[in-house]
């Protein structure tokens, strides 16, 4: 399906955007381990995306957005005062990929976390895609409520080795 042409707002780590009605407007971010929610209320076209990279950490400051805890509230209330209703709201998860060998697999905590809180908030979760070893690019047009994913082939990469030490000279 082709995409529509109109403008593209880039939703980065630790950041999260609404929209209501905006055309062929649409939130998109690019995924590895972090994890973005996308979530809609399909009869009034509000929809937000956050991008989250740990699931808890500290509160307040200018990235609290970067810990799900926070994300999560924060889009939660945004697609509310947007003008979304709390018990027409649809999720759908991405990300939570191991993207490096060796450092544990803090996707699945994240992809975990967004899974369990969605469901205390009582909030449907219609997709969930989310582990395996692929960077994903998501799209959400919240005019439509469309959105889309797309895998960015297997990207895991080792983790560094141990510097074989020994004297290096510095210019």
């Amino acid at each position: 399906m082709p995409r529509p042409a109109g403008e593209r707002i880039h939703v980065i780590q630790g950041q999260f955007r609404v929209m209501r009605e905006s055309g062929d407007t649409c939130l998109t971010t690019v995924l590895g381990s972090c994890v973005s929610v996308c979530l809609i209320d399909p009869l009034f076209h509000v929809g937000g995306m956050n991008h989250f990279l740990l699931p808890t950490g500290k509160t307040g400051g200018t990235n609290s957005a970067s810990y799900g805890v926070n994300a999560m509230e924060l889009l939660i209330n945004g697609v509310i005062q947007a003008g979304g209703h709390r018990r027409r709201l649809r999720a759908h998860i991405f990300g939570g990929a191991r993207m490096i060998a060796g450092l544990g697999n803090i996707g699945e905590k994240n992809a975990e976390f967004a899974r369990d809180f969605l469901a205390r908030e009582g909030i449907r979760i219609e997709r969930c895609s989310t582990g395996g070893n692929s960077a994903r690019r998501v799209t959400l047009w919240p005019a439509t409520c469309r959105v889309e994913e797309e895998l960015i082939g297997d990207t895991i990469v080792e983790r560094p080795g141990e510097w074989p030490g020994g004297s290096a000279e510095l210019f």
